[in-house]
């Protein structure tokens, strides 16, 4: 017993590496091992001999495997010294740049928007996105049978029974915006009303809440030529062409007479939107002159005063200026989508002031 501890506890101190550690557990420990072969003798000897070698085989097994523990972390520590004598890493190097976030495709498109129409003398202005019935539909000219007030449509608040207040609506575009704007401005008056809207309806180019940005410019001489040369400027500028061709084809909107949808030439050569060129046309926005009845649900006096209004998505047009397929990835997406589409901070002055970084 005494020749199978002092062979097997030298040999392991002796093991150069986890393989030579590894064959020796298998001799001595192992199944077929000596310590094992040792034990299946017990059942051959006397109760009296096995009261006595059981214990010390028991024993001897659990050394050799303590030793051959040891031994084990012995080599790991060795090989790490090994490694970190071999590689050198200056630890005083500064680390390596990180980005500390990222602006939101919506968030970047609305200040450059915001920044081509400030450029053109357009103010922001802002309002409430729970809006009474009257400023989302009636003062813009809605009629009441109009498919847009249906509940299908448009989110109503909930109102407690008895309570008679007039219903409100989570707001289904900026344009009460231009009227709040009217009434508190009067004219001229030149803005643009950015901003969150929701309507009832969610598929790849739709969701429950998007954003809109829309432009009214009052004054006594302006005319659907203003509106074409604004949106022209507009379009170039947004999407980086030199020239652009739009095409205004004739719509109705309640809020505006004559009303004009509007089409920009473009080409798909390989899948790729082109701007300004090519035989296709890709419709982008609505626009108008303001109903007279707008003007006045705005306190101004439509004999006196004209002007023109248009809309359109931003997340429409981020969509076509970045190549995004999905308007649904604009809510649901991961920082690895921003990244891929290498949206960074803005080092300018944001809609709300300061950095946008």
């Amino acid at each position: 017993m005494d020749d199978l501890r002092d062979k097997y506890l030298s040999a392991i101190a002796a093991a150069g590496d986890e393989a030579a550690l590894e064959d020796l557990r298998v001799q001595a420990v192992g199944k077929k091992g000596e310590v094992a072969l040792q034990m299946r003798e017990l059942g051959k000897m006397t109760p009296e001999e096995r009261q006595v070698m059981g214990p010390k085989l028991n024993a001897l097994k659990d050394e050799i495997n303590s030793a051959l523990a040891a031994k084990k972390a012995a080599l790991e520590d060795a090989a790490l010294d090994a490694r970190l004598r071999e590689e050198w890493l200056d630890v005083t190097l500064p680390s390596r740049p990180q980005r500390q976030g990222t602006i939101h495709p919506i968030s970047q498109v609305t200040e450059e928007v915001t920044a081509i129409f400030s450029d053109m003398g357009f103010s922001v202005a802002e309002g409430p996105q729970i809006e009474s019935d009257w400023f989302n539909f009636d003062a813009l000219n809605i009629p009441s049978h109009h498919p847009a007030r249906a509940e299908m449509d448009t989110f109503y608040t909930h109102r407690a029974e008895g309570d008679d207040r007039p219903p409100h609506v989570l707001r289904t575009h900026t344009s009460p915006v231009q009227i709040r704007a009217m009434q508190a401005q009067g004219a001229p008056i030149r803005v643009i009303a950015p901003g969150r809207v929701y309507r009832a309806d969610y598929d790849q180019t739709h969701t429950p809440m998007f954003h809109q940005v829309e432009g009214l410019a009052i004054d006594k001489d302006i005319s659907m030529a203003n509106l074409k040369w604004v949106l022209e400027e507009f379009v170039k500028s947004f999407f980086e062409v030199d020239a652009v061709e739009l095409r205004f084809r004739a719509s109705h909107f309640p809020f505006t007479e004559p009303s004009a949808e509007v089409d920009i030439r473009c080409s798909w050569e390989g899948g790729t939107l082109k701007i300004g060129e090519g035989d296709d046309w890709l419709e982008i926005l609505g626009s108008g002159m303001v109903h007279p009845k707008v003007l006045e649900a705005g306190n101004i006096d439509p004999t006196q005063w004209q002007g023109f209004a248009f809309g359109v998505g931003i997340d429409r047009i981020a969509m076509l200026k970045y190549g995004i397929p999905d308007l649904r990835a604009f809510f649901d997406s991961d920082l690895r989508w921003l990244r891929h589409y290498g949206f960074a901070a803005l080092d300018v002055p944001t809609l709300h002031g300061g950095l946008s970084r």
